[in-house]
């Protein structure tokens, strides 16, 4: 695929390593690629980082046609700029795209893309340890037509963000309250693909959940309101009793490529992992008798974020003394290191820019 590249002649300063944020500053320039019925995608370019022109009657701003994905690029202590399994969130991304009637992506291209893309960027990839370049690639449909019906128009965007440590003061648990109202999704609906929509329909229980003074909320299923899915936007795993016990990928769940490469981990350590459903009674049985030992949420952002309490209607239970886990700090200690090049990569997970 021939991109062409035209170069922000304003380059920006970089941004201070010590105060990143998330999502708050961006790099000089986006990828942007489009398609038609007619010609496919077409017009690879990376041009300087600014506003789109969008019809008003684009699909995406009536009909939610959009889909997008998260990961990142680290620097190793060795200078080197890694993406860690991108080809998967390609894959997923295709998946998003093909549920919501959005053209599909040729795998080569789009890794093509991602990485003259990072190559471009990597002056804007942050050294200091537990920072990384946050890389949103998106896809929305563009075709200004109010009518609903399949999708002839769109394009593809790459931007980036360098970003700070997900947890500034060290690794924590989090107070996380079980939802009893609203549902994040139904089966046959969206709620495998990563889409605006999903989010979107979450923020009134989870701001809720922080008026109350927690983190997150822990999603019930949509139709017998008993059965766990994810914990807040990152998917949630338990260790009953030696055992590790997450929610099944039947739809409702987004498949999370950190969840995917935590029960790989898992099992090459000869750990059972049991992938089904997990009815909230059964957390709390196991809470009552002792046996949940650990909980965590898993995700792109944070890679491991521990849970030290739960709360269901009304009633507080706290996780291993509110502290983290001894499995949970050894898989985020080792996912990271596999990221930032501090352990050596077995899986060949990370690719180097």
């Amino acid at each position: 695929m021939d991109i062409k590249i035209i170069k922000n002649p304003a380059p920006s300063q970089k941004p201070d390593e010590e105060s990143l944020g998330f999502g708050l500053t961006y790099t000089d320039h986006m990828f942007i690629m489009d398609f038609n019925k007619t010609q496919g995608w077409h017009d690879a370019r990376i041009v300087p980082f600014g506003p789109l022109a969008l019809h008003p009657a684009a699909v995406v701003l009536h009909y939610g046609a959009e889909v997008f994905e998260g990961l990142k690029a680290y620097r190793g202590a060795d200078g080197t700029v890694r993406m860690f399994r991108p080809v998967d969130n390609i894959r997923r991304m295709n998946a998003s795209a093909e549920r919501l009637c959005l053209p599909l992506l040729d795998e080569k291209d789009a890794m093509q893309a991602l990485e003259e893309f990072v190559r471009l960027e990597q002056d804007f990839v942050p050294h200091k340890d537990g920072t990384s370049l946050y890389i949103r690639p998106f896809m929305i449909a563009t075709e200004p037509n109010l009518g609903l019906h399949g999708i002839n128009e769109a394009s593809f965007i790459i931007i980036a963000s360098p970003s700070g440590s997900y947890y500034k003061e060290g690794i924590a648990p989090v107070s996380i309250m079980i939802e009893t109202e609203d549902v994040r999704a139904v089966k046959g609906g969206t709620g495998y693909a990563k889409c605006g929509g999903n989010y979107a329909a979450s923020t009134r229980a989870g701001e809720r959940a922080e008026k109350l003074g927690f983190s997150q909320v822990l999603w019930l299923d949509g139709v017998e309101r008993r059965y766990i899915e994810e914990v807040g936007s990152m998917n949630v795993m338990f260790k009953i009793s030696g055992r590790i016990v997450t929610p099944d990928l039947i739809g409702t769940v987004l498949p999370g490529i950190t969840r995917r490469s935590i029960i790989e981990l898992l099992r090459d350590e000869n750990y059972e992992v049991e992938e089904r459903r997990i009815s909230v009674d059964e957390i709390i049985e196991a809470l009552e008798n002792g046996e949940l030992e650990e909980a965590f949420g898993c995700g792109t952002a944070a890679v491991v974020s521990p849970i030290g309490k739960l709360v269901f209607n009304g009633r507080e239970y706290v996780i291993n003394n509110n502290e983290i886990g001894s499995l949970t700090g050894h898989l985020y200690e080792t996912l990271t290191g596999i990221q930032w090049g501090r352990l050596e990569d077995k899986k060949g997970w990370t690719y180097r820019v």
